[in-house]
């Protein structure tokens, strides 16, 4: 009997814990890997050790942004791969724009429904069934 493929981590980075624990609840209910940071130095040395397979990130978060992590992770050959979907609540147009920037490559505006990011993070990790 051949071993169970490797289930696909999520890396969720956002300041808020109650955010996190949202997400990460969602997602292991659905058969991911979770692991969680809290910041954005926690997110650049976690992304580091564990390669995710995709990254949540908040953008607006203390000591180091979401759109700063990004252009950071995005400009390492270890991390520039991963698929970042960033989220937040600030709907100004040019912190949109910065995101996208920044290597985002899917931008969805808080609040939003795990199951809203489910489909995202489905369709960028081209996943039919998890």
């Amino acid at each position: 009997m051949a071993p169970p493929a490797r289930l696909p981590l999520i890396l969720i980075v956002d300041d808020s814990a109650e955010s996190r624990r949202l997400y990460a609840t969602f997602f292991e209910n659905a058969g991911f890997r979770v692991e969680e940071a809290g910041h954005g130095f926690e997110g650049i040395e976690k992304a580091f050790k564990l390669s995710p397979d995709i990254i949540l990130m908040d953008l607006v978060m203390p000591a180091l942004d979401g759109w700063e992590t990004m252009r950071l992770l995005k400009g390492r050959a270890r991390t520039r791969g991963i698929p970042i979907i960033a989220l937040t609540g600030d709907t100004n147009e040019d912190h949109l724009k910065l995101a996208k920037n920044a290597g985002c490559n899917t931008l969805l505006i808080k609040p939003c429904l795990p199951e809203t990011v489910f489909v995202h993070v489905q369709r960028l990790l081209d996943l039919s069934c998890v």
